[in-house]
């Protein structure tokens, strides 16, 4: 009850610090590029500020669920799961690899991106809207290369979209969904070939444990060396990054 009180109590002088803190800079301070005025113009300016830090924030959504990050991160998830080490490696580990990973597929798509959008909006050549456009198209180009036709239909059908002819003609609005559930079904695939090794192990170990009369032996604590063991003579993780890599081609 007392620590219930003084995290209360902390909380309130946080609070108080911050109104206090945010309504002196508000005095002080002066932002720029944000007009308080009722001109078009000015209202314009302040809806883009709003745009652009919406789209910050929906930033990790973004390469969550138009990359090749999904597919990673859940295959070594499950790598790690199959191995039953608990938190070995460590959810930074994993995440970074399949951050840096997701670097180096993307890598094609985000040259094509700079080279057809970014510089040229930036040298001046084409409008902010043009440049937006042409920075979408290899991201379709890449999504629609792994999505299944079975889930790019089921989103079509739904919204009673017409048959695109290309995938520039495709929405974001249904490619993105159906990338990610494609994306969700080549990882559980994979992941599922990934256990079955382990799986036997388990069972042989639980097999000898039951025939030698050690009943009350978890098999986990005897199968876990052995588990190491195989991953480490077949060089697992070897193995675990190729089949990633080459399940978006070469």
């Amino acid at each position: 009850m007392m620590r219930l009180r003084i995290i209360i109590m902390l909380l309130m002088i946080l609070v108080a610090v911050l109104s206090f803190s945010s309504q002196a800079l508000a005095d002080t301070l002066e932002l720029p590029g944000i007009p308080t005025s009722d001109e078009p113009g000015d209202v314009g300016s302040t809806i883009t500020i709003l745009v652009l830090l919406t789209l910050l924030s929906l930033a990790p959504s973004i390469v969550i669920l138009m990359t090749s990050f999904t597919r990673i991160v859940i295959v070594l998830g499950f790598v790690r799961t199959a191995l039953a080490t608990q938190q070995m490696p460590p959810n930074q580990v994993l995440i970074g690899l399949a951050l840096f990973m997701t670097l180096f597929i993307m890598a094609p798509t985000i040259t094509e991106i700079n080279e057809t959008a970014l510089q040229p909006f930036l040298a001046g050549e084409i409008e902010q809207q043009e440049a937006i456009d042409l920075s979408i198209l290899p991201m379709k180009k890449f999504m629609a290369k792994h999505t299944r036709e079975k889930d790019l239909l089921l989103f079509l059908n739904y919204s009673k979209a017409e048959r695109p002819t290309s995938y520039a003609d495709i929405p974001l609005t249904t490619l993105v969904p159906a990338f990610a559930i494609s994306e969700l079904k080549t990882a559980f695939q994979m992941g599922f070939m990934i256990f079955i090794p382990f799986l036997v192990i388990d069972m042989v170990v639980s097999s000898v444990l039951m025939a030698m009369g050690m009943m009350m032996l978890p098999p986990v604590m005897i199968s876990l060396p052995f588990k190491i063991l195989l991953f480490i003579l077949v060089d697992g993780w070897y193995l675990v990054v190729k089949s990633l890599l080459f399940s978006y081609g070469t």
